[in-house]
């Protein structure tokens, strides 16, 4: 036994309870403003259909086309392996899970668009298509063939088109309503948001049609699509994004970075617009900043360069679009936007690559925090949480499965989510 040692003291109590008191603003002002990752499963991708093409079969027709990519153009794990450069361990466990996601569930996350895609049709034309969509999305999760998460990316709150937005908004959800009430997986779009004022305004929009549904306040979030220069840097040198987060009231579940419209901002010729341009760059990195904390995910945007045609120029666009994701996966944006039924084997094999690739090491630095035998690398409890949040990912969309988590984990599902924080109104996991 060791001697006691003498603990002795020179403050008085009232010292720590003063500057306890002192903090309370600041202590609830974190909890508001930064709640942490809501811990809910979050889509690797974002599928974008014109609303006027919408139909009641478009998620397993994209899953069809993808599939007959691959038969016309990657076979087999050995010729989709060489065209993405996968190592060999890796070819046939990616090539079957992404055929076997492809039946499954080819779309994690669908956005029926009101905007940019949908080109010039009449307001009865546009009022037609949202009371379609409405009662197609309402069908869908009825009869369980709707993606996870469905819904509209409607016009902005610019002046020329705010009316119009609002009403296919309302047209919309009205229909939902109407067929038996919100899904779950409901997502709306605002685009181009420019100041914190429009984002203000949709908050005021949305609490105006829960009062007139008898919802609960603050049922609906929405996305905020970040187009222009003016949401990155506001015309007095601040970060206007976080503004929009904050303007949100709550309401904010994604930030999705638009490649194109960003750039064209900015003046980026055509031939250089891209998501691994250095204005992409910094502009996602804000995103990702302000974003840090406060519950509100990341997207990343798109390439606009299609895999269709012979052979080789699938190949060509196949590498591209591959090489785009796992760049972004490294940077920490864990989902993008699809524009093509051939885009999402390549999405799903990179996603797929990505967790198989890092998914012994990260179980076993999990495994030894867990068990405290330590390692050659000493994790803190925040690398625990992010270790158990990659696995779960992992899991989410099909990439892992549970029983090899546990077997080299030695957790059980509950037992990850432990480490990775709660996992508040989650929705089913693609794979267990």
């Amino acid at each position: 036994m060791g001697q006691q040692e003498k603990v002795s003291t020179s403050l008085a109590g009232a010292v720590s309870e003063g500057i306890s008191a002192s903090l309370a603003p600041v202590d609830a002002e974190l909890e508001r403003r930064y709640p942490g990752d809501p811990g809910t499963r979050q889509p690797v991708h974002t599928v974008y259909v014109p609303g006027e093409a919408f139909a009641a079969d478009t998620v397993r027709d994209w899953g069809d086309r993808a599939l007959a990519a691959l038969d016309e153009h990657a076979p087999d794990a050995a010729s989709f392996a060489a065209v993405l450069g996968l190592a060999d361990e890796l070819a046939e466990p990616v090539y079957t899970r992404v055929r076997a996601k492809l039946e499954r569930e080819p779309i994690e996350d669908l956005r029926v668009d009101f905007e940019d895609g949908y080109g010039g049709r009449t307001d009865a034309d546009e009022d037609a298509d949202a009371a379609r969509v409405a009662r197609l999305i309402a069908e869908a999760y009825a009869n369980s063939t709707a993606a996870p998460y469905m819904g509209i990316r409607m016009k902005c709150m610019e002046a020329a088109v705010r009316d119009r937005g609002i009403r296919t908004l309302d047209i919309f959800l009205s229909g939902l309503m109407d067929a038996g009430g919100l899904p779950d997986g409901l997502v709306l779009t605002l685009p181009k948001v420019t100041y914190a004022e429009q984002v203000t305004a949709m908050v005021r929009l949305l609490e105006e049609f829960e009062k007139a549904r008898g919802l609960a306040p603050g049922r609906i979030g929405f996305e905020i699509q970040i187009e222009t220069s003016q949401s990155i840097l506001a015309a007095d040198g601040t970060a206007a994004v976080a503004r929009m987060i904050d303007a949100a009231e709550g309401r904010a579940t994604g930030l999705h970075y638009g490649t194109f419209d960003y750039s064209a901002c900015l003046g980026v010729s055509a031939a250089y617009q891209a998501s691994d341009h250095p204005a992409a760059d910094h502009a996602k990195a804000v995103m990702q900043v302000a974003a840090a904390g406060t519950g509100v995910r990341v997207s990343d945007g798109s390439t606009n360069v299609l895999p269709v045609g012979p052979t080789a120029k699938v190949h060509d666009a196949w590498r591209l679009h591959y090489g785009l994701t796992r760049r972004a996966l490294a940077r920490a944006y864990y989902q993008g936007w699809d524009m093509h039924p051939g885009h999402i084997p390549t999405r799903y094999a990179a996603v797929f690559a990505f967790y198989r690739e890092g998914f012994a090491q990260a179980a076993a630095r999990l495994a030894a925090y867990a068990n405290r035998t330590g390692g050659d690398i000493a994790d803190e409890p925040a690398t625990a949480k992010a270790l158990a949040g990659y696995l779960l990912r992992g899991l989410d969309c099909g990439a892992l499965d549970t029983a090899e988590v546990t077997r080299l984990t030695g957790l059980t599902l509950a037992g990850l989510q432990v480490y990775a924080g709660p996992r508040r109104g989650d929705l089913t996991p693609s794979a267990k």
